[in-house]
């Protein structure tokens, strides 16, 4: 083989580095690998570090907040214990109706309760479960209109702020009540604020977790609620007036602002939707960097529809990803689409009923003849129980089957409950019956947020997931009536509610160890287009 002459040589050595250039370079620098955020955090970030255990905890605080706003009807709405002074009363008897007037009183003063302060007794008492329907109703419309703006203009975080601030401002407004409308009337929008702050913080918690750890995860956030129901004793029992127990539930929520907030992140899936893939980048720097790992340069976040796209050099990176289009989505898209529109409908029933047998069966269970407070601590750290043996079967048996054995569980015991007499020792075996039933609804009940988190892509997550809660709510509102028509009939109806709603489970997909698609397009071609899974 003849030699080459030096100067042919020289000539060609450009065309040969062209060339023999390795795969993934350009003459503009390096290609940009595009994953998905689950991708990034199990690959470079980490599922589940030090910056997402931190974040976590910060962000859930805010369910405890929804704990004091939610319950402290059950203590200042109460009706106290009356005292008699003389004749014309009857210190045997279990109400105050029918007694001569200035015969009795009402131990603790007028300040004890709303009962006391406004007379909501005998023909009055239906007052009191209108503030606790309108209250939930107000839930209903606050989980729609909070679950739209997380997931359009205001984000996660945003939301979060907004609802927070409306909870401390309502409830010490509700302290100020003059009368009982007015004291209605801020129930109702304490109850529109309320219901986004638990929706906004169970989104924003999980989002930034890893697909193989935020199951557990998503199920850990309702310790944070029951510990508020627990910690609402305590503070009911201190401030045993009303007036106070409303500031001091409300004080939480002026700290949770000023102490948590400014250290919780937006959700980088938040980001990425809205096409501000600068901020995504960053967010996902400082959780690799809080984790001990390192995000390589030329990785980029991109949507799921956009991940099997060929690469692009730096010069498209900088004008293509850092200005690409925010994408916005509205129920309008949910139901117009067939996978999710299914998925929307039974999302939307078997919430609905999980929320009538499980505030159902909590009416039955708190109207015990124990101590007040004693009572609903209790039952607070019953439910932790359940959180915990779901969190640990979750990952092992799977969303959907763990949701049928759930519901359907609390639905054989509310059926044996319907089933036993009201004397005797079959009293004490129908209470142990639906203590059993919410044990189980328990675990249905937080399962659904999980659960129906994963049913949506990100584009639309927090406006389904609003959906549901909606439904829950309305649930919320009718349980109430359906305990007040007594003896058996209740049971039956939690126990129909509960079997039905596992049948309709069978219907919806498995998401164990599924992505958190970001678009209703990625999640059509990740699910292989199938219609109604």
């Amino acid at each position: 083989m003849s030699a080459v002459p030096s100067s042919d040589l020289d000539l060609r050595l450009p065309l040969l580095s062209s060339a023999e250039e390795p795969a993934g370079k350009s003459e503009k620098g390096p290609d940009v690998q595009k994953l998905t955020i689950d991708d990034m955090l199990q690959e470079h970030c980490g599922e589940f570090g030090s910056w997402q255990l931190r974040h976590f905890v910060l962000t859930c605080l805010a369910w405890a907040l929804e704990a004091f706003h939610t319950m402290v009807m059950i203590f200042a709405d109460r009706e106290p214990e009356f005292r008699c002074l003389g004749p014309g009363c009857d210190e045997m008897a279990i109400s105050v109706c029918g007694f001569e007037p200035g015969s009795w009183v009402w131990v603790g003063g007028a300040g004890s309760s709303t009962v006391a302060q406004w007379g909501l007794v005998c023909g009055e008492k239906y007052k009191v479960g209108l503030v606790q329907a309108v209250f939930f109703g107000g839930c209903m419309i606050g989980a729609g209109t909070f679950g739209h703006l997380s997931d359009s203009m205001l984000g996660r975080k945003g939301s979060l702020t907004v609802v927070c601030l409306l909870n401390a401002v309502f409830g010490c407004l509700t302290a100020l009540a003059p009368d009982y409308w007015t004291y209605l009337l801020l129930r109702l929008l304490t109850g529109f604020s309320t219901g986004g702050v638990g929706l906004c913080a169970f989104v924003l918690a999980t989002e930034p977790v890893g697909s193989s750890k935020r199951g557990v995860a998503g199920m850990s956030t309702f310790y944070f609620f029951s510990t508020g129901i627990a910690m609402l004793s305590g503070i009911a029992y201190i401030f045993p007036s009303w007036r106070e127990l409303y500031i001091a539930s409300s004080i939480p929520s002026i700290l949770f602002l000023v102490i948590a907030l400014p250290f919780i992140s937006e959700s980088p899936r938040w980001y990425l939707v809205r096409g501000r893939i600068n901020e995504a980048m960053t967010l996902m720097r400082t959780i690799a960097k809080s984790n001990g790992k390192h995000l390589p340069d030329g990785v980029v976040l991109a949507l799921d529809e956009d991940v099997n796209e060929s690469s692009v050099n730096d010069q498209s990176d900088k004008q293509g990803f850092a200005t690409k289009e925010a994408i916005t989505g509205s129920v309008i898209d949910v139901i117009r689409s067939p996978v999710t529109r299914i998925r929307l409908v039974l999302a939307v029933a078997i919430n609905f009923m999980c929320s009538v047998v499980y505030y159902g069966l909590s009416l039955n269970v708190v109207n015990l003849d124990t101590n007040l407070y004693l009572n609903v601590m209790l039952n607070a750290v019953a439910e932790m129980p359940a959180f915990t043996i779901t969190a640990v079967l979750l990952d092992k048996f799977g969303r959907k089957p763990l949701t049928i054995g759930t519901l359907w569980f609390s639905s054989l015991f509310c059926f044996a409950g319907c089933l036993m007499g009201g004397v005797g020792i079959w009293k004490v075996v129908r209470m142990i019956c639906g203590i059993l039933g919410i044990f189980g609804m328990a675990g249905t009940y937080n399962l659904l947020f999980i659960y129906t988190a994963e049913l949506f892509p990100t584009v639309v997550r927090n406006v389904a997931l609003g959906c549901a809660t909606q439904s829950a709510q309305m649930g919320a509102i009718l349980a109430p009536f359906i305990v007040v028509m007594g003896g058996a009939l209740p049971f039956a109806v939690f126990a129909s509610c509960g079997f039905v709603g596992g049948l309709l489970a069978f219907y919806l997909p498995e998401t164990l160890n599924r992505p958190l698609y970001d678009t209703i397009t990625g999640m059509k071609q990740g699910e292989g287009g199938l219609s109604g899974v």
